[in-house]
């Protein structure tokens, strides 16, 4: 199923994005949360992918499992950095095979480990632009598997890319990756939702005329916290969440109701405003996305006894 059909046949979509684990531990554990998620019934769920090292096979085996034993509609990362594009027509390959209908490119990061000591000159596509237009042209007639080419899906930023100062600019680069094929995006974390409003007019104003998704990332401590200042560069945390969180005077449990609580009056606002479809960031954890769930009442998340959450 290609992620654009849903959004005809959904007033809101619901997804969830979940990173490969680095441990067999951490794969019990991620599997068992997975389980619960299956029973929210999201339209579809993300994996991230690291662009050096094992990361890559674990983002591949946790993408098929995803979808073959879970039978999730699962959307892979995939980055242009430290690729060439006879590995990234393998990875495509891999993944039509295995069922998968939708891609989300990004140009990436150069990884970590590799100390910014990387040229991109020999990578096959520098911005995310061209790897989308190689993407929707690849198995394009169905001969990959992928029934007639991938769905594809680029990222947004409501509080702008913070390798790109210039906003119109930024806007421009963003509708090249539409004309380029994508389908839909998805966009960063955000707790201030005048922000995603303030996207969504500017991407109207520009031309882009796809489905666009919201990112929701709830806090549930004052590390994870100073984890998504660091990860999502350029996150601002508005003055009234962050007064919540000083009342708390650093414990534990009332900074994770007050994070629950914003999520919660986040997502409700954005189904006031038609937001075409919400993602949530779990970091591999599901209780505080299932009880922003239960307080929306989008769905009953006690339902644990579903035939997918059983094969997993």
């Amino acid at each position: 199923m290609h992620i654009r059909d849903a959004f005809a046949r959904q007033s809101t979509t619901f997804s969830f994005e979940f990173f490969p684990p680095k441990t067999a531990e951490g794969a019990r554990d991620l599997y068992d949360t997975i389980a619960e998620f299956v029973a929210l019934k999201p339209t579809f769920v993300s994996v991230t992918y690291g662009a050096g090292g094992s990361t890559r096979e674990l983002t591949r085996e946790l993408v098929v499992r995803l979808k073959t034993d879970a039978r999730l509609e699962t959307v892979p990362h995939l980055t242009c950095v430290c690729h060439t594009q006879d590995e990234i027509a393998q990875i495509l390959e891999r993944y039509a095979l295995s069922g998968i209908d939708n891609i989300l490119c990004l140009g990436g990061d150069v990884p970590r480990h590799l100390n910014g000591q990387w040229d991109r000159g020999r990578d096959a596509f520098r911005y995310a632009a061209d790897l989308v237009r190689f993407v929707k042209g690849f198995g394009e007639g169905g001969s990959s598997g992928a029934g007639g080419g991938f769905g594809v899906c680029v990222a947004g930023y409501p509080e702008g890319h913070p390798g790109t100062p210039n906003r119109v600019r930024e806007m421009d680069y963003l509708k090249a990756k539409v004309d380029a094929g994508a389908d839909w995006v998805c966009t960063q974390l955000f707790f201030d939702n005048r922000d995603f409003y303030d996207f969504r007019d500017r991407c109207h104003l520009a031309g882009i005329r796809v489905p666009i998704v919201a990112g929701v990332m709830p806090i549930t401590s004052i590390k994870g916290m100073q984890g998504m200042a660091e990860m999502a560069a350029g996150t601002r945390f508005p003055a009234p969440l962050l007064r919540a969180i000083n009342r708390t005077g650093g414990d534990p449990d009332a900074v994770r109701r007050v994070g629950v609580h914003w999520a919660t009056e986040q997502c409700r606002d954005l189904l006031d405003h038609r937001a075409q479809g919400i993602h949530f960031y779990t970091l591999n954890k599901s209780t505080a996305t299932r009880e922003i769930y239960q307080n929306l009442g989008v769905s009953d998340s006690t339902g644990l006894t579903d035939e997918r959450a059983r094969l997993l």
